[in-house]
C-alpha cells in the first residue's frame, strides 16, 4: 500500500482551485446587477440578485425577435447534445461491428481512412457540409444541426478496440446456438458494451452541448438557438444607452456548465470503467 504525501494533496488542491475558481467567480458575479458588473467588473461577493437574475435568464423573452427564452435555448442544447451522443454511438457501433466481424476486403484500410479524419477539424468540412444542408433545405432544423456531424472516428476507434478484445468463444457459441449477425450484435455485443456506450455518450454529449460554430452557421431562426449562442447574443444587444445584461449572460454561462458537470459526476464510475475495462 502506498502512503500519500502532503505534496500530492497540495497539488490536487491547487488543481481543484484552479478549475473551480472561475466558476465561483462567474456565479458570484451573476448575482449582481448588470450596472454593478459594468462598473466594477468580476466580483467574488454575493450580490443578492440571485433569484431575479436566474428567473429572468430562464423565462424572460428576449433576443432580436423578443420571443426566445433561456428555457428554449436550454432545450435546444439538450436536443443537440443527446442527438449527437445517441447518433454517434449508433453509427460508431455499426461501423466498428462491420470492420471487426465481417472481414471484408480492405477493412483495415477503411478503418485507417476513418481514423485519419480525426486530423481534420470541423472547420475544414464546414463549408461543404453547410452547402449540402442548404441544398436539402435543412437549415434552421434539428436534422440539419445533428445529422451532418454524426460520423465519429473517435467512437469508431473506441468500439473497434473494444470489439477486438471480445473473446472469439462468444462468437463461436452464438454460431452454435444459431444466432445470425443481427442477433449476435443485439443480444451479445450491445449488453457487454454498456459501460463503453456510457463513456462514449458522456464524451459526445459534452461535444454536442458545447458546439458553437456549427449552430451559428446552421441557424438564423432564434427558436433554434442554443445556450452557447444565447450567451453571445445577450452581450451583442445594446439598446440606446443601456448596457448588456451581463448578469443574465453569466447566469446562462453557469447554467450551461451544469448539465455536462452533473453528467460526468453522476456517471463517473461508468465513464472510467468504460474506458479502462478489459474483462468481458
Amino acid at each position: 500500500m502506498y502512503k500519500t504525501k502532503p505534496l500530492d494533496h497540495l497539488i490536487l488542491i491547487l488543481g481543484c482551485l484552479l478549475m473551480v475558481t472561475p466558476v465561483v467567480v462567474a456565479f458570484m458575479t451573476s448575482t449582481h446587477t448588470a450596472a454593478e458588473i459594468h462598473s466594477n467588473g468580476l466580483m467574488l461577493s454575493w450580490g443578492g440578485n440571485f433569484e431575479e437574475t436566474y428567473t429572468n435568464a430562464l423565462t424572460k423573452k428576449g433576443g432580436f425577435t423578443g420571443e426566445v427564452t433561456g428555457l428554449t435555448m436550454l432545450m435546444n442544447s439538450f436536443i443537440l447534445g443527446i442527438g449527437f451522443a445517441l447518433g454517434k454511438i449508433v453509427l460508431s457501433m455499426l461501423a466498428a461491428y462491420a470492420i471487426v466481424y465481417f472481414r471484408f476486403r480492405f477493412a483495415t484500410f477503411a478503418f485507417w481512412v476513418i481514423f485519419t479524419t480525426l486530423l481534420l477539424p470541423l472547420e475544414v468540412r464546414i463549408v461543404p457540409s453547410y452547402q449540402v444542408m442548404s441544398n436539402l433545405g435543412l437549415l434552421n432544423s434539428y436534422t440539419g444541426l445533428i445529422v451532418p456531424l454524426l460520423a465519429s472516428a473517435t467512437g469508431t476507434f473506441y468500439f473497434r478496440q473494444f470489439f477486438m478484445s471480445v473473446p472469439d468463444e462468444l462468437l463461436e457459441a452464438a454460431r452454435i446456438d444459431g444466432a445470425g449477425p443481427f442477433r449476435f450484435f443485439v443480444d451479445i455485443l450491445i449488453p457487454i458494451s454498456r459501460t463503453m456506450m456510457a463513456a462514449i455518450f458522456i464524451i459526445m454529449f459534452v461535444y454536442g452541448w458545447n458546439q458553437y460554430l456549427w449552430p451559428m452557421l446552421m441557424t438564423t431562426d432564434e427558436s433554434f438557438y442554443t445556450l452557447m449562442r444565447g450567451i453571445k447574443s445577450i452581450l451583442q444587444v445594446w439598446i440606446g444607452s443601456q448596457i448588456p445584461d451581463y448578469n443574465e449572460a453569466f447566469a446562462l454561462a453557469v447554467l450551461a456548465m451544469l448539465p455536462p458537470v452533473l453528467l460526468v459526476v453522476v456517471f463517473q464510475s461508468w465513464f472510467i470503467k468504460g474506458l479502462t475495462e478489459s474483462d468481458k
